[in-house]
């Protein structure tokens, strides 16, 4: 999953796409409306790619969290990010079992699933289906083609000076 060039802007509600950058900072278009506007280099922004979550092993990327969200939700939004607080809990437990619940606060989850129904609302996720083998290729019967001939040959023309 390619998160690149989506941004979050502390301070602001929900996500942008990066246009380019400016002298002074970004041009940003948010994801709700498409609209565009400049972001002062004062400002605090964070890249989605760059962004992990705590677990009790290592972090783990954001891209790898919505790929097991968008896996588990078969690329359909999952609950809102108004739910009550142990439902949030619940559902992130239940697609990261070991994510580290002392460091992960319930604003954590409830941007992470603003965030991953944004994206499949404007599909900037994809749900990958598990590709199934399609039918086997079966041995041919057919015999394999004979080395060409000396007299077959093909003859190499002299270079040109």
């Amino acid at each position: 999953m390619d998160l690149k060039g989506i941004i979050s802007i502390s301070g602001k509600s929900g996500l942008f796409k990066v246009i380019s950058q400016g002298r002074n900072g970004l041009i940003v278009e948010t994801l709700q409306d498409g609209k565009r506007f400049a972001v002062s280099g004062s400002e605090r922004v964070s890249s989605l790619e760059d962004i992990s979550i705590f677990t009790s092993e290592e972090d783990i990327l954001l891209s790898a969290v919505f790929d097991k969200i968008n896996t588990s939700s078969k690329g359909k939004k999952v609950l809102s990010h108004k739910s009550p607080p142990n439902e949030l809990k619940d559902f992130l437990s239940g697609v990261l079992p070991n994510y580290d619940d002392e460091r992960v606060y319930t604003s954590d989850i409830k941007k992470l699933v603003q965030w991953f129904n944004l994206l499949i609302e404007k599909g900037l996720i994809k749900f990958k289906e598990e590709k199934k083998p399609t039918s086997e290729k079966k041995p041919s019967n057919a015999k394999p083609s004979a080395k060409k001939s000396s007299n077959q040959a093909t003859k190499k023309s002299p270079k040109k000076k």
